[in-house]
């Protein structure tokens, strides 16, 4: 073999990320945990973008979120640049934080509104103490404007005289202030219109290239996930079923859940849509405070088989690179 083998950058082990819920108004008892992510492994190499798609509920926000310690782990190990990064504590997070940050799903709400956009952007710059002098502050914020394709004019301006589109550059712009290497981009275009979806995806993958980063690219729209994804995880209830490159995904995915997503993204040719299978699935998701026994997806597959509702399902390898979570493999 040629070449060397790409360098995991980070990397989730048996990660479990467990909200406890209590009980009664004046004595607080106990009564179970939101199992939001269950013993979930994953690597993700330097350089690369691993999408995460599932479900609203499945588990994957919070999977990002424990990796940048927003959500501590309950149990597991998080593995960041050959470094142990599970239990820190908080001035070490901060450090942390250097190297890993976080572009939000909602560019309203992520953006406080009374700040001006210069020093929303230059926060995480006076934080982290990376601006040397106040011209070297502001000269950066101008550059950070620039690289996401906004108007370095524009920085004296509160975040309500943006459009959508801008906003959600700006939130690229402050993930950028302290030169990380890993971002966890958590359903960044969701609440964007589709003609500016394109747009954030293609300044995203451009900024990839320029500064060689690492992306957790999270949604729950498969054909976002198609533009932008090297590697695609499928998540469902706390659970990661299914890992494949971004053509197995779509070439030959073999997790039941897998199949029903991918069903639902339309194709542009109306022949082959009206021609292809849709997987509507039944049900709704199960909550993860009782997530059923065995496979947690059996109660809504039309493929399950008896030992689906009794066993649970283990990751296997079935060709290279391509892992399942399924009784049928």
């Amino acid at each position: 073999m040629s070449g060397h083998s790409p360098e995991i950058l980070i990397e989730a082990r048996d990660l479990s990320v467990y909200f406890p819920i209590y009980a009664g108004s004046i004595i607080k008892k106990k009564i179970g945990d939101i199992k939001a992510v269950d013993r979930i492994s994953f690597q993700i190499m330097r350089g690369e973008t691993m999408g995460l798609v599932g479900e609203s509920g499945s588990g994957k926000t919070t999977t990002g979120q424990a990796l940048l310690q927003i959500d501590r782990p309950t149990g597991g190990r998080i593995i960041f640049r050959d470094r142990e990064v599970t239990h820190l504590n908080k001035k070490e997070i901060r450090n942390l934080r250097r190297r890993m940050q976080m572009i939000f799903q909602d560019p309203f709400g992520s953006l406080n509104p009374r700040m001006k956009i210069g020093s929303i952007i230059g926060e995480p710059l006076i934080i982290h103490n990376l601006a040397q002098s106040k011209t070297n502050y502001r000269e950066r914020i101008m550059e950070l404007l620039a690289l996401v394709g906004l108007d370095p004019s524009m920085s004296e301006r509160y975040p309500h005289e943006f459009s959508g589109g801008q906003r959600q550059r700006i939130g690229v712009a402050r993930a950028l202030a302290v030169n990380p290497s890993f971002i966890v981009c958590d359903e960044p275009v969701s609440a964007l219109d589709v003609s500016i979806q394109a747009q954030i995806i293609n300044l995203l993958e451009d900024l990839q290239e320029r500064f060689n980063l690492t992306y957790l690219f999270i949604a729950h729209d498969l054909a976002v996930v198609r533009h932008i994804s090297n590697r695609i995880a499928v998540m469902y209830l706390g659970k990661i079923v299914e890992i494949a490159s971004r053509e197995e995904t779509y070439r030959s995915p073999l997790h039941p859940y897998t199949r029903a997503l991918l069903s639902a993204v339309p194709v542009a040719n109306p022949t082959v849509e009206a021609r292809r299978e849709h997987i509507l699935l039944q049900g709704e998701v199960p909550s993860p405070l009782n997530p059923p026994p065995g496979c947690r997806f059996h109660p809504r597959c039309s493929e399950a088989m008896p030992q689906c509702t009794f066993r649970e399902p283990v990751m296997k390898e079935t060709a290279p690179g391509h892992f399942v979570a399924c009784h049928r493999y």
